[in-house]
């Protein structure tokens, strides 16, 4: 992609399937890497792997709920890299419920993860890429939050409010050079979806019906999300800002 090269790039929720699949594409597209992740051992290995592979990449253990970890982290990154060019809001979190069924306990941590943190990282972020008068970010929504999805009334609520920030943030930023716009993924093979449907014998019967519902017949996988999100922070996008790009193999066709 051009212009991807040499430049710093946060991800957010590294060190799950779509994150390491992100952070190994933009290693590969030459840029430096600020990795993101409550999961110490796994962000901490993503970086020494792609460290061996030649890229500069930094580790964060980091609470995207916490505004002031938020700001330390990126702060830090910012620090070792030159800049902030690209942000990739990708850390999510979900658990299947019924809204009725549910308690608010749990919606507290879905718009905490969801909508909460990204917030706190555009807000961190975009400040760099005002005064830089540059940057792109891609938000990882979810067709939940176009469409909508039974057991997933919150965070498609969360999804829906991160795609109508996000096409705010791009009327805001348009006047300082920054690029603001959404991937929504549809089922996709990672973690996030196992914990989803479970891995019992009714979880498989979703898995099938899905695929069955899906006209390529198959669920993503996480390799099927860096191409996409790596041309919009690229040069190639430069005159695209506040869309909504679903990856979701035709399951949902929305205009």
């Amino acid at each position: 992609m051009r212009g991807l090269d040499g430049k710093a790039v946060v991800i957010t929720g590294a060190a799950g399937g779509f994150g390491s699949a992100l952070a190994r594409r933009f290693g590969e597209e030459g840029c430096a890497v600020g990795l993101m992740d409550m999961n110490a051992d796994g962000v901490a290995a993503l970086a020494e792997e792609l460290s061996g592979a030649g890229v500069t990449a930094h580790s964060y253990v980091t609470d995207i709920t916490d505004y002031e970890a938020v700001v330390a982290a990126v702060a830090d990154f910012h620090g070792k890299a030159g800049s902030v060019d690209v942000l990739v809001n990708n850390a999510g979190f979900d658990q299947f419920s019924i809204f009725l069924e549910s308690e608010p306990a749990l919606w507290d941590k879905i718009i905490s993860i969801n909508l909460k943190g990204a917030i706190n990282l555009h807000h961190a972020c975009l400040k760099i890429m005002a005064e830089q008068k540059s940057g792109r970010v891609i938000n990882i929504a979810s067709d939940a939050g176009r469409v909508g999805s039974t057991g997933e009334g919150v965070y498609s609520a969360c999804k829906g409010g991160l795609i109508a920030f996000s096409k705010t943030m791009a009327r805001e930023m348009a006047r300082s050079g920054v690029l603001v716009n959404c991937v929504a993924p549809g089922p996709a093979d990672t973690a996030l979806f196992h914990n989803f449907i479970g891995d019992d014998e009714a979880g498989q019967k979703v898995r099938v019906s899905l695929e069955r519902a899906i006209p390529l017949r198959r669920i993503a996988q996480p390799d099927d999300l860096p191409g996409i999100v790596a041309f919009l922070a690229s040069e190639d996008a430069s005159y695209i800002t506040g869309q909504v790009i679903s990856v979701s193999g035709g399951l949902t066709m929305a205009g």
